[in-house]
């Protein structure tokens, strides 16, 4: 083996290095931050936790088991919804004008699927679809009797400041935990219907699916209050008024020579990503040790030869409705960080094609099938986002200066430069399915 042969391949191995890779990540950031600032890096920082830990919930469902799942935003969403339920404070007189009715809607839904369940299971047959059918007419007529007055009551209550029944008033930290369980119950009932679809139709069904679970959301102002949108949620971290007018904190910003307003915002910053940093290393250690378990390794076996998997006995589409249930857990937990972090809930703000894109272009360019790639892809691909809004802009300014003042051009280069983000993303996959197709760290 000549010399250049072997440097080739060290190089190549290098660069398919773990550590190195995330070595030139922090080498970036540290970078925004001495040439841009250190809040913006820290920002950055933060949102690139939140895109990993989706990534590792899509890479759980893709990588795992080949599951290809489109509707991510529609799970991210109902992470925020928990959020909401959980850290809002309720709102005394929307209970009392449509709680009760709420109450006995859900009891109606309830009683209803009790009563399809026995009738299926006594009936067989024509008589057990008419009584099917009867159960769920009755049901449903039953449903928008008291379903529709109790939200019209609730909405009507201050509908400019409340107009919803708010939450449980407790930490929004339980709200990640509910966030994962509230995505994880919707999942199980999405995969019940759409687990065992070939990849295409699944993406297809998910997609929807995503869209429709957005459309309820942002209808339905009695529960999250549509999109006039929830705000002022409570943090789980201090507030920087707060430690502004602390005489400790103003003590050790004068012993770092700092204005305690710019420590201050450091400082929440960095308890955020704390929090954040807690919560991805847990999950990235319960996604390894499963992944090189042996449930993990039967999951793919079932990805790769899915017919010889279920010729040994292995259930398919029940692991395969294990593997969604658990990656729309993760994808839960990022939504209800991402109104965690925000402080505030924005329906319109979800939008399936553009960031559910994303989100497959940072596990694709990480690494599908590794745990490490996909939080390397979540960090690298949401800082290229965040910074090719400002290199675009930059890029059109300099092809402008180049032109003639009243060249028509300038406009259209000024125009053009927030497309540079789609295009930019579009770019870096071809460049990463042709030069690099297993992603940046491949799976072992």
């Amino acid at each position: 083996m000549s010399g250049s042969t072997r440097i080739s391949q060290a190089n190549t191995s290098l660069l398919h290095q773990p550590w190195f890779l995330f070595a030139v990540m922090a080498a970036l950031l540290a970078f925004t931050g001495f040439a841009q600032s250190w809040l913006f890096a820290l920002t950055i920082v933060q949102l690139c936790m939140i895109s990993a830990i989706m990534a590792l919930g899509v890479n759980v469902q893709w990588g795992y088991a080949g599951l290809f799942n489109a509707g991510t935003m529609g799970f991210a969403a109902l992470g925020g919804v928990a959020a909401i339920l959980v850290a809002a404070d309720p709102v005394p007189e929307a209970w009392s004008a449509g709680g009760a009715g709420i109450g006995l809607s859900a009891l109606i839904i309830g009683a209803t699927i009790a009563a399809v369940i026995v009738v299926r299971a006594k009936l067989d047959g024509l008589v057990r679809l008419i009584a099917t059918a009867l159960v769920l007419i009755i049901g449903y007529l039953l449903f928008t009797r008291y379903f529709g007055p109790a939200t019209s009551a609730i909405e009507a209550v201050n509908p400019s400041r409340t107009g919803y029944l708010g939450g449980m008033g407790i930490s929004i930290l339980f709200g990640w935990l509910v966030g994962g369980l509230l995505a994880a119950g919707a999942a199980w009932i999405i995969g019940k219907i759409a687990i065992g679809l070939r990849s295409d139709y699944l993406a297809i069904a998910t997609l929807g699916i995503a869209e429709i679970i957005l459309a309820v959301i942002k209808n339905e102002d009695w529960l999250t209050r549509g999109v006039k949108n929830v705000t002022g949620l409570p943090r789980p971290v201090p507030y920087e008024v707060d430690l502004q007018t602390d005489p400790a904190f103003i003590s050790l910003a004068q012993n770092l020579g700092m204005e305690p307003i710019a420590l201050s915002s450091i400082a929440v910053k960095l308890a955020y990503i704390s929090l954040f940093a807690i919560v991805l290393i847990a999950l990235v250690y319960l996604s390894e040790k499963a992944l090189y378990s042996p449930w993990g390794r039967m999951m793919r076996a079932i990805r790769d030869r899915p017919a010889a998997a279920e010729a040994m006995g292995k259930d398919v589409k029940r692991r395969h409705l294990q593997v969604f249930v658990l990656g729309s857990a993760i994808c839960g937990i990022a939504g209800a960080m991402l109104v965690t972090l925000d402080g505030q809930f924005t329906p319109g703000s979800y939008q399936p094609l553009r960031f559910t894109f994303l989100i497959w272009v940072m596990v694709i360019v990480g690494g599908s099938g590794n745990n490490m790639g996909s939080v390397l892809g979540g960090f690298l691909i949401w800082f290229v986002w965040i910074q090719s809004e400002s290199a675009g802009f930059a890029l059109m300014d300099g092809l402008s200066s180049l032109l003639a003042e009243d060249s028509p051009m300038r406009g259209n280069l000024t125009e053009a430069a927030p497309h540079l983000r789609p295009v930019l993303m579009g770019l870096i996959l071809i460049l990463a399915l042709r030069f690099a197709p297993r992603g940046l760290i491949p799976e072992r």
